[in-house]
């Protein structure tokens, strides 16, 4: 049977996130300055990259998150990631005492953290899409985690980073179970994207209790014009 987590932007945004949605026929997006994902329905067709086209833009680049599905002739791809799909199956979830909540005015340190890291696309408004959890030392933001793609029943876990000088510490570690435990309050799954080139994040996943559910890719593509 079909699963939200088969087309989880798609889902997100016809679901919980549907008030971020920007949508041209039956193709959806978030906002740039929220996300770069865009969904295409489960059955593109023709005049379904027709109206990529036209809520994007000539030139424009845009990737399809989570999909097996890839652009007609014509269209530029500009880069494929491999990815898991990790989901939820029986992780020690748990609240983290030394974790604060982050919010709007928090964006500039998150911002920063994400250059000097690379966790995945993070934007000045990524933060409006959950919970965001932060520990800081001597008042500086170290490690973060978050909530991002919202598939009914589910929340991805996402933007999993630690600075440099502070890795080894297992901040990570409680930052992920910290947030888990906050989607499994609101009776929800916890489940996660990592590229498969991430092979030390994806074994710490699956030593916490994630099981790889599938292999989608992360396709970016130039809008052709």
């Amino acid at each position: 049977m079909a699963s939200p987590l088969d087309n989880p932007a798609w889902a997100s945004l016809t679901g919980p996130h549907a008030h971020f949605a920007e949508r041209r026929g039956r193709v959806l997006r978030y906002p740039e300055d929220v996300a770069p994902f865009l969904a295409l329905p489960d059955d593109p067709g023709a005049q379904d990259w027709l109206d990529v086209a036209e809520l994007a833009g000539p030139g424009a680049t845009v990737v399809v998150a989570a999909t097996v599905e890839r652009p007609p002739a014509g269209w530029e791809v500009l880069g494929e990631t491999p990815g898991v799909q990790l989901v939820d199956e029986g992780i020690a979830a748990a609240p983290e005492p030394e974790a604060v909540r982050l919010g709007l005015t928090d964006v500039p340190e998150m911002l920063d953290l994400v250059e000097r890291t690379k966790p995945g696309p993070f934007r000045k408004r990524t933060v409006e899409l959950g919970t965001y959890l932060g520990i800081r030392r001597g008042g500086a933001l170290v490690a973060m985690a978050g909530e991002r793609l919202h598939p009914p029943g589910y929340t991805e876990i996402s933007a999993v980073c630690t600075d440099p000088a502070h890795r080894g510490e297992g901040l990570a570690t409680r930052l992920v179970l910290a947030v888990a435990a906050g989607i499994r309050e609101r009776g929800e799954t916890p489940m996660l994207h990592a590229a498969a080139s991430n092979t030390s994040a994806i074994r710490l996943y699956l030593s916490l209790g994630f099981a790889l559910r599938k292999r989608p890719d992360f396709v970016a593509v130039r809008v052709p014009g």
